[in-house]
């Protein structure tokens, strides 16, 4: 794909006045390397980068990292393929039609193992087959929620086309005021919006974390940036490593960084979002390789040849592993 094609993304430069993470922050001995990276959402789920950003990781690293916010899979993959980013969140699925399409995009690290949404059900609908001839609301069919709760229905043995009404219903909120009027019978809903909805008295019946590998928040760029600089992607891979670190020590002033990039200081929000990634974001972010049947089921449906590849085809392990078997992500836990 040509860098022409950046020009269709949203692009949104972050300012940034954080504070440096104590002695860890060193003088660079040589001008700081600048690349941009993908923000695929204002969301907690992208909160590694902001605190990288603001604890002054990057440029500990040697990195000069400009945040830019991008719209979907889709677009940001057409970004790094371009050349406007250097690496991003891309979903696997994507990542694989990609380059089965020809395209060298390659996920060297997962961040998250499952997707933060919940069906929240009426209190009748105790079990899976009490869905039957009831209606369910997600943001659109075809979306990623869609998908995940079709794909649970299935194994549940349901047939989710022809046992279920689909509706579409874009926001949460929407989606939960839509259940609490009673127009429908179920909703796919994150946080807060699933919060809500149990205060509501409102039932999970799936959390599909629990329920289907989806692993997400991934790091990806180009086989081509690992193969010509793979200085710089191992630096920004270190970076990330120490931002979940970072997160994972410091609740109150990562409380503060997600506050200051949702403009938010909803502090039972704040709250409920850490203690969320406190337990999602992975500390030893090794791309995920197993159990990825929904993954490909997902690409199977537009691409069938997906079956006969191999998940190692499209990621890197090596940067993981060697920030691992070194030590250096054991020491980052031992540092008071």
């Amino acid at each position: 794909m040509k860098a022409t094609a950046s020009r269709t993304i949203i692009l949104l430069a972050f300012l940034v006045f954080g504070s440096g993470w104590g002695s860890f922050v060193q003088a660079q001995d040589k001008p700081l390397k600048k690349i941009s990276w993908g923000v695929t959402s204002l969301s907690a789920s992208n909160w590694i980068p902001w605190i990288a950003k603001d604890a002054k990781i990057y440029e500990k690293n040697g990195l000069d990292v400009q945040l830019v916010l991008v719209k979907g899979s889709g677009q940001t993959s057409t970004a790094i393929l371009g050349g406007s980013l250097f690496a991003a969140p891309v979903a696997l699925p994507t990542v694989m039609q990609a380059d089965l399409a020809g395209a060298d995009l390659v996920n060297v690290a997962h961040t998250v193992p499952g997707v933060q949404s919940k069906l929240l059900v009426k209190q009748e609908i105790k079990r899976p087959e009490d869905l039957k001839g009831k209606k369910i609301a997600t943001s659109s069919l075809g979306s990623l929620g869609d998908f995940l709760f079709r794909y649970i229905i299935r194994k549940y043995g349901m047939d989710p086309s022809r046992d279920v009404v689909w509706l579409s219903v874009a926001q949460p909120p929407e989606r939960l005021q839509a259940l609490q009027s009673g127009v429908i019978d179920a909703a796919d809903l994150s946080y807060p919006s699933d919060v809500q909805g149990e205060r509501m008295g409102f039932r999970v019946l799936f959390d599909a974390r629990k329920e289907v590998v989806y692993p997400s928040m991934s790091i990806v760029t180009r086989r081509k940036n690992v193969q010509e600089d793979r200085d710089t992607v191992m630096r920004m891979v270190r970076s990330h490593v120490e931002g979940i670190a970072y997160f994972k020590a410091h609740k109150e002033s990562s409380m503060k960084v997600l506050g200051k990039y949702l403009r938010t200081n909803d502090q039972e929000l704040l709250e409920g979002s850490y203690e969320i990634y406190r337990q999602d974001f992975i500390s030893v972010p090794y791309p995920i390789m197993k159990g990825l049947e929904a993954t490909y089921d997902y690409v199977a449906a537009t691409k069938p040849e997906i079956r006969g590849r191999r998940p190692e085809e499209f990621m890197d392990p090596s940067f993981i592993a060697e920030l691992d078997k070194s030590g250096f992500i054991k020491k980052l836990y031992e540092q008071k």
